[in-house]
């Protein structure tokens, strides 16, 4: 298959993974208890760590023959496009629904286009422009609507989740700018042999070796960290990898336009309420990402 039909395929299978990574997140924390069985902290430390673990057994040997001068940018692209958002995002979802956090991860493709311009010298349309600004204003309006009908939420809490897209949006730029010639297994495994060290000193700072293993409770969230590891994170690093070496940071990063949909579907169906004003913010969301995401003339 010819790339310009490969990466509407990789677009449509990243989508669907990390649309179902939120309710994995919530279970994962296991809020459906009504008190939750891992801390934010663990959480993060454990994703990573597991993930890690996959990743450098099977991609060592490509990440070997990366080059010394490579490794900054490997290290600052795994900071930013896993660490930290793996924290983020679990702390974010302590407070939030599953579903609110995958509309709000639909901004990753305005930050990006704000982040290239600002920072990496990316052009962009006037189309594009407009949608920075009407994708904001949905922002915007998706957390207000939340906080007038879920009072009882800290909103404030999605503001981390906009910290992380912008994390995910100076990664994707970084890897086109900077890594575009190294194989999308190399940088996924070169980001992990960085950051278990971070995620090692995290799990045990936050008592991570107390956590009972053998409690049924920790052992279903353990299931859904498995399943959030081996395709949320180790599968989809490597294909987002070669998407953005493909096509451009815009287009990579557009893979969000189906994430809220999935997110939501997995939300709803999970008891998780859902307003008129979040549907509407939520559709003034995706105009402003196919906005950004069309091939326009540059300014």
């Amino acid at each position: 298959m010819d790339n310009s039909k490969l990466k509407y395929l990789y677009l449509v299978i990243l989508s669907l993974i990390w649309g179902s990574s939120f309710i994995l997140i919530k279970k994962a924390l296991g809020q459906d208890s009504g008190s939750l069985v891992l801390q934010p902290l663990q959480l993060g430390a454990l994703r990573t760590m597991i993930s890690g673990a996959i990743l450098i057994s099977i991609g060592w040997k490509s990440f070997a023959v990366t080059q010394r001068k490579d490794w900054r940018w490997l290290a600052l692209s795994g900071l930013l496009g896993t660490f930290f958002p793996a924290f983020l995002f679990a702390y974010a979802q302590t407070q939030i629904d599953s579903a609110i956090s995958a509309i709000l991860n639909s901004t990753v493709p305005l930050i990006t286009l704000i982040m290239g311009a600002l920072f990496f010298g990316i052009s962009f349309s006037r189309n594009q422009f407009i949608g920075v600004i009407i994708g904001l204003v949905g922002a915007i309006g998706l957390v207000l609507a939340g906080m007038e009908s879920h009072p009882e939420k800290n909103y404030l809490f999605a503001g981390l989740i906009l910290v992380a897209c912008t994390c995910y949006a100076s990664n994707v730029n970084i890897i086109k700018r900077y890594l575009q010639n190294i194989q999308p297994l190399a940088i996924a495994t070169g980001n992990f042999v960085f950051i278990v060290p971070l995620a090692t000193i995290v799990f045990f700072s936050a008592d991570g070796a107390s956590i009972d293993f053998d409690s049924s409770a920790v052992q279903q969230s353990f299931i859904y960290i498995i399943i959030l590891c081996v395709f949320g994170t180790v599968a989809a690093k490597v294909m987002f990898n070669k998407l953005v070496q493909m096509t451009s940071p815009v287009f990579a990063s557009s893979v969000t336009y189906l994430m809220p949909v999935i997110g939501l579907t997995w939300g709803v169906l999970d008891g998780e309420l859902f307003n008129i004003w979040q549907v509407i913010a939520t559709a003034i969301i995706i105009v402003a990402v196919v906005l950004v995401t069309r091939e326009k003339k540059r300014l």
